[in-house]
C-alpha cells in the first residue's frame, strides 16, 4: 500500500468536506449547447428553432394569459420585463446575454416554474430543446 503525502491526504479531506457540505469542490461551467444536448438527449431528437419559436409566443389560454413572449418579449435578444411584478429580465438569447444557459439547475428550475404558469402543464424535453435551439439561433443586431 502507497502512502499519500500529507499535502494529497489535505487535498481528498477538503474535497470530501466540500461534498458532505453539498458544495462542489471544483465548479464547471456549462455551455447552452451542452445543456440542450442534454434536452435533445432526452428527447432522443434534435431541437427544432421553429417549433420553439411558436412554444415561446404561443398564449395557451392559461388564467394568466401569458405565452413566454410576454415578458421576454418577441425578441430574446433584447430585456423584457415581468408582468406579473414589473421587474427587468436580461435577454433570453445567450448572443445577446452570456450568462444565460450556463447553469442546467437554473435552467430547469426555470423551466418547472413557467411551463405550468405559461404552457398548464410541465414542459417535455422536446418543448425544452426546442426552445433553446430557438434562443440559441438567434444573433443580435
Amino acid at each position: 500500500m502507497t502512502r499519500s503525502s500529507p499535502a494529497a491526504r489535505s487535498t481528498v479531506l477538503a474535497a470530501s468536506l466540500l461534498l458532505l457540505a453539498g458544495v462542489a469542490p471544483i465548479a464547471l461551467a456549462a455551455t447552452p449547447a451542452s445543456i440542450l444536448a442534454k434536452y435533445e438527449a432526452a428527447a432522443g431528437a434534435p431541437g427544432s428553432p421553429e417549433r420553439g419559436k411558436a412554444l415561446f409566443t404561443t398564449d395557451f389560454k392559461q388564467m394568466m394569459g401569458w405565452s413566454c413572449s410576454s415578458c421576454h418579449t418577441t425578441d430574446p435578444t433584447q430585456a423584457g420585463k415581468d408582468e406579473s411584478n414589473g421587474k427587468a429580465l436580461e435577454p433570453m438569447a445567450p448572443a445577446a446575454n452570456p450568462k444565460r444557459f450556463t447553469d442546467p439547475a437554473k435552467v430547469e428550475f426555470r423551466f418547472s416554474v413557467n411551463c405550468p404558469d405559461v404552457v398548464g402543464r410541465k414542459c417535455t424535453p422536446q418543448e425544452k430543446a426546442d426552445v433553446l435551439a430557438w434562443l440559441l439561433s438567434l444573433k443580435t443586431h
